[in-house]
């Protein structure tokens, strides 16, 4: 991750896709932006923007070069679009940076620390498992702009009203219980396809299917109100249990489990499962 943070640096002013940077840190784009975004609570994209408008807001405070120019040299191809989100970032606008009215608010290069917590367990096991069927509705989105990580939790929304989950637990007839969440990477690496779906022995003709291989899984027990609690037990997976666990992520589709109804309450219980490899 940091080598990648450098690449961005180097290449601030040049047009960034988030390919390139994960070859940086040789991980797929999803993989990636995911880690991304666990780690430091921002969005890849986010990052990036945060750095073009800090630097610049220091050029605009520091020499005589006009807006248009500043905003055609950070990416932005209209001084309208500039000045909106220069105002987003900065609550100021770069005309009153030239007249030196306000405060700025710069965001400094990200470094990786590798801090070695532990002092809350991580109630985990590794399994083996022969490859599984799952049945559900699956979404393709784009890794271009995050906007896998607006619009999947809209969707969680769309088959909670609309009757799906309860269709989906009525074929639940496999090993895992519950309603499951699958993220499946593309083979081009700009895409990924999510699925909400259920593990299900047999033939369905009002969903889709797909084939989750044979894996060994670290199958994490979640306890807690969503999403809160899934999203802290993330970043306790890849901030600790990552680094010192011998393993890492074998690249193929990843699950959140959702055994039971409630999740709005402080004892709700849910899984996430990794594929992994041992190093």
């Amino acid at each position: 991750i940091q080598k990648a943070l450098d690449y961005i640096e180097a290449n601030l002013l040049k047009k960034l896709n988030s390919e390139e940077v994960a070859k940086q840190a040789n991980t797929s784009p999803f993989h990636f932006q995911r880690t991304f975004a666990i780690l430091t609570d921002m969005t890849l994209g986010e990052y990036i923007r945060r750095r073009r408008l800090t630097g610049a807001a220091i050029e605009l405070g520091n020499n005589d070069e006009k807006i248009i120019n500043i905003a055609l040299k950070y990416g932005y191809e209209t001084p309208e679009a500039f000045t909106k989100a220069f105002k987003k970032q900065h609550h100021i606008s770069p005309s009153e940076v030239k007249k030196y009215r306000g405060k700025l608010k710069l965001y400094q290069p990200l470094k990786i620390h590798v801090t070695l917590e532990g002092a809350e367990p991580m109630n985990h096991t590794i399994i083996s498992k022969d490859s599984f069927q799952v049945v559900g509705i699956r979404k393709n989105y784009s890794l271009e702009n995050d906007a896998n990580l607006t619009e999947i939790p809209k969707l969680w929304n769309q088959v909670n009203q609309d009757g799906t989950c309860d269709r989906l637990l009525s074929l639940n007839n496999g090993s895992i219980k519950g309603v499951l969440g699958v993220c499946v990477d593309h083979i081009n690496h700009r895409e990924i396809d999510y699925w909400i779906a259920v593990n299900h022995n047999g033939h369905s003709t009002s969903f889709e299917t797909i084939t989750i291989p044979a894996s060994t899984w670290a199958v994490f027990q979640v306890h807690g109100e969503m999403p809160k609690a899934i999203q802290h037990t993330w970043k306790q997976i890849f901030s600790e249990w990552f680094p010192t666990s011998g393993y890492r992520h074998a690249g193929t589709a990843e699950l959140e489990v959702y055994p039971e109804d409630g999740s709005n309450r402080s004892n709700f219980y849910s899984e996430i499962w990794i594929p992994v490899i041992k190093e």
